[in-house]
């Protein structure tokens, strides 16, 4: 019998979702092609489409825009991919015979892990929690694949106001700039925003927390770079592509050959927070949070 994910709805009470519905639309959502979807799911092309059509019908509304070479997700796609991918990692995870028995604590960021307490962090936990792995893992996304159910917990940077997930502040970074180490500005052992705003802001649109608002309205770049991830972000920087703003985290933890990184003492200071889900907790989390705590107060 297969397993079925019920919509509850009066309209679609008598509509059930079966989790391979979810799995065609998320194949088809990451590889962005019908024909390499379905040979990752070893099923035709035209199963592939009369299972996404009808993942479409059931939902009422239409997940991917056929009209183009490359195919898109709507943005009642890119809503739902989100829950349809939590919903199958839990499936997976609640499924799998090695996490039943030690079930991981799978801990996502999306740069810089938890700074120079990162290894104290591991170190510890392995010490006191031998039953229960840590598992650290770079995700490239805002909420580091909290959303999307790839891990139990994450340690993130910046404001998060989130519905669903539950937030702790755990430290406060201070901010430096990141420079081309030819730039004129690496000379200086200080730097304000004000005198960066004549150079070109690179920024992490898909992980990172600087904006233009963290400069004040008067005083902001004119021209800015988008990259999608801080291996990306270093290298435009490195090439003297543009400047950079992130914590003193990043400038321990990804150094580099051609960035040079200074303070900047009037940027407001990044709060370091972990992040769960408030619907799906797992059960070492509180213990990873109180750990978390103790290495921040230098216990």
């Amino acid at each position: 019998m297969p397993i079925a994910l019920r919509l509850c709805s009066a309209r679609m009470s008598r509509t059930s979702i079966e989790l391979r519905h979810l799995r065609c639309f998320l194949a088809v959502a990451e590889e962005g092609n019908l024909t390499r979807a379905a040979a990752r799911l070893h099923l035709t092309q035209p199963a592939v489409s009369r299972t996404l059509a009808s993942l479409e019908k059931q939902l009422g509304a239409r997940l991917v825009d056929r009209s183009t070479h490359h195919l898109a997700l709507t943005p009642e796609g890119r809503a739902f991919r989100d829950r349809a991918a939590a919903a199958v990692a839990a499936f997976d995870a609640a499924v799998d015979p090695g996490r039943l028995r030690h079930r991981p604590l799978r801990l996502g960021h999306a740069w810089s892990a938890f700074g120079p307490y990162t290894t104290p962090l591991l170190r510890r936990w392995q010490r006191d929690h031998p039953e229960t792995p840590l598992e650290l893992l770079r995700i490239d996304d805002r909420t580091a694949g909290l959303l999307r159910g790839e891990v139990d917990a994450a340690l993130l940077r910046g404001p998060v106001e989130i519905p669903g997930l539950v937030t702790e502040q755990l430290l406060t970074e201070d901010r430096v700039a990141a420079l081309p180490a030819d730039s004129p500005l690496a000379a200086r052992p200080e730097l304000t925003l004000t005198e960066l705003a004549t150079e070109t802001a690179v920024l992490n649109a898909v992980s990172g927390t600087t904006t233009l608002d963290l400069w004040p309205p008067d005083a902001r770049p004119r021209t800015t770079l988008t990259v999608a991830n801080t291996d990306d972000w270093l290298s435009a920087i490195a090439a003297g592509r543009g400047i950079g703003v992130s914590s003193v985290s990043t400038a321990a933890l990804h150094p580099h050959p051609g960035v040079t990184y200074r303070p900047l003492p009037d940027a407001p200071p990044l709060p370091v927070l972990l992040a769960w889900r408030a619907t799906s907790r797992h059960p070492a989390t509180e213990a990873l949070a109180e750990l978390a705590r103790e290495i921040a107060r230098g216990e």
